[in-house]
């Protein structure tokens, strides 16, 4: 619901704070005070009008204030869906909307900066305003079929015909994308298939290329090495006068020197020792030379191997040196072989894909089925119960009528662009004897189009979410006696559940409450008002320096009952149509 309207610096008004409450809330006042103007702070806070001219004269900048509460947890879902934060009932909403002398124009939510686009969808929530009705939540037909749907108690098909319809049209893209790129996907799968058994041939072992390349080297190097080695060894061991040789002569004269001074027998142990080792490090060179033979078949065979893993590398190696080229050639073997596993069952989901789209496919035209028969129900049971409203409304040769388009269930139901099922439904209105039927937004009137919406909501009152209906207009070009009629509707309408039970509702079943909000001008009306706000004009200075100034204020007891008296008779009130504006009260109260 609305709890308050700041409007600052707007057209005439300098300065109003309006502070609603629930039920029906009515404005009143003299023509030309502004009433209008506040269903125009309304649309401009909510960006359902440009703000055009109507800074205040003088002013460098306008501002207009919601405070609202969110009560509902749909509507919170919705409108935390468009903030992109979380909303929970109860929370109150601040919305703010500030004009500036340059034209632009600024817009915000609980203290955060959103687009105009985010405003209006979040508005449509929040209010309906009835009158000058090009943005009426009610006349789209999509709306129309939503509250259809909740009148019908059918939002759980619905919702499950949502699901099964994205579920459906997942299962298609899926078969589409399968479908479009089989050829691909199959080109690209024997492409993975020759790289991977040109791998797996090859049967890569980490390691095993550097050690080959170590071994290459020693067989191309073998001549040179056996000729080097095998002339290292003559001059260690076998030559005459080799080093072996002539350090045995030295170990025996410093182990001889050592017994005649004992100070010589590190010296002397350190050169045996080494003798010793040098003499090992002689057979083990000798043992080499020896083996060193030169092998045909194996230099090839390191060759092949060298040439094949090379291959692979300048293939499928990553270009970076690295101590084993190998290492990113096995690596993308492994990538290819996970690529090869989904490209397999990707085929093998194809084979399967058919008969699930096609049990997707009958399970929602069983639900579809169900939302027709459920909706073509309550069709039936809205239309007579509008038209004994209309006639209530003075508008006894009005006619309404619900219509059904559906989609032939031979067409690709999974290519429909909402989720509510193969029905689009359009309401229809006649205000006049002979005029064709025609969809509600096509009404021109607006004093016509307040009334007819009234008659839609009272009978939709519980099946229709937005909690703040703004009416304006409703009572042109109608008498007192219909006012009254009026005015007992919109009090029934604005009623909570527990108050209507304690209080007949006037030709209506309420089982849900509504914040009403309703510029009028008859006093039939105004008696109805749980909170009845006066709009006053005035204008001071002098001259140039003239100033006009709008306020808006609640009133009661007298003051309210001096109200409906001047309504009733102009400024000429007497003590009888005070009398008269009591009855009216009472009469309503009671």
């Amino acid at each position: 619901m609305l709890r308050e309207l700041h409007i600052l610096n707007l057209a005439v008004i300098e300065d109003a704070r309006i502070e609603f409450t629930g039920g029906l809330n009515v404005f009143t006042g003299q023509t030309g005070a502004g009433k209008s103007l506040v269903i125009g702070a309304f649309e401009v806070l909510l960006g359902l009008r440009t703000a055009g001219d109507m800074l205040r004269a003088g002013a460098d900048q306008a501002r207009v204030t919601g405070l609202f509460e969110i009560h509902d947890q749909d509507i919170a879902v919705q409108i935390g869906m468009v903030l992109d934060q979380g909303v929970e009932p109860g929370e109150e909403l601040l919305v703010t909307r500030k004009l500036f002398s340059s034209g632009r124009s600024s817009v915000s939510i609980n203290g955060l900066p959103v687009t105009n686009a985010m405003v209006k969808q979040i508005g449509q929530h929040l209010v309906d305003i009835h009158g000058q009705h090009d943005h009426q939540h009610l006349l789209k037909p999509s709306n129309q079929l939503r509250i259809l749907d909740a009148f019908a108690k059918c939002m759980s098909d619905r919702k499950r015909f949502s699901e099964q319809m994205a579920g459906l049209q997942g299962l298609t893209t899926t078969r589409r994308e399968l479908t479009t790129g089989s050829d691909l996907r199959r080109q690209q799968l024997d492409l993975y298939e020759f790289q991977a058994d040109e791998i797996d041939a090859a049967e890569p072992q980490i390691g095993e290329f550097p050690e080959l390349q170590a071994r290459n080297r020693v067989l191309n190097s073998l001549q040179r090495i056996k000729q080097d080695a095998g002339r290292a060894h003559a001059a260690l061991y076998e030559a005459e006068g080799s080093v072996a040789e002539r350090l045995q002569v030295i170990t025996h004269l410093l182990l001889e020197l050592a017994e005649l001074d004992p100070d010589l027998e590190a010296v002397s142990e350190q050169v045996r020792s080494s003798t010793l080792a040098l003499q090992e490090a002689a057979f083990e060179l000798g043992r080499y030379v020896d083996r060193l033979e030169h092998d045909p078949v194996e230099a090839d065979e390191v060759d092949q191997r060298l040439n094949v893993l090379n291959r692979l590398v300048s293939k499928y190696g990553d270009g970076q040196k690295s101590d084993d080229p190998l290492l990113p050639v096995v690596a993308y073997r492994e990538e290819i072989g996970q690529k090869i596993t989904e490209l397999r069952s990707m085929d093998s989901d194809l084979g399967g894909i058919d008969e699930r789209i096609e049990a997707c496919r009958t399970a929602l035209l069983i639900t579809a089925r169900k939302l027709t028969a459920a909706r073509e129900k309550a069709a039936k049971k809205v239309v007579p119960l509008v038209q004994a409203q209309f006639k209530e409304l003075g508008m006894a040769e009005a006619a309404f009528d619900i219509v059904f388009e559906r989609m032939p269930l031979e067409e690709d139901i999974d290519r429909l662009p909402g989720g509510a099922g193969l029905d689009s439904v359009e309401m229809l209105v006649r205000t006049n004897p002979g005029q064709p039927m025609q969809p509600l937004r096509k009404i021109a009137s607006g004093g016509e189009m307040s009334r007819i919406m009234l008659a839609l909501k009272s009978v939709l009152a519980a099946s229709d979410r937005i909690s703040v209906l703004v009416f304006d207009e409703i009572d042109a070009n109608i008498g007192g006696r219909l006012g009254t009629v009026i005015g007992k509707k919109l009090r029934a309408l604005a009623q909570p559940a527990e108050a209507a039970r304690g209080r007949k509702a006037y030709g209506v079943k309420q089982e849900s409450s509504h914040q009403v909000l309703c510029i009028s001008h008859l006093p039939q009306i105004a008696a109805f008002a749980d909170n009845h706000l006066r709009i006053t004009k005035s204008v001071t200075g002098t001259g140039k320096s003239k100033q006009t100034h709008t306020t808006v204020s609640p009133i009661t007891g007298k003051i309210r009952i001096q109200e409906l008296a001047e309504m009733m008779a102009g400024k000429e009130v007497t003590a009888t149509t005070r009398k008269q504006a009591r009855e009216l009260i009472s009469s309503a109260d009671s």
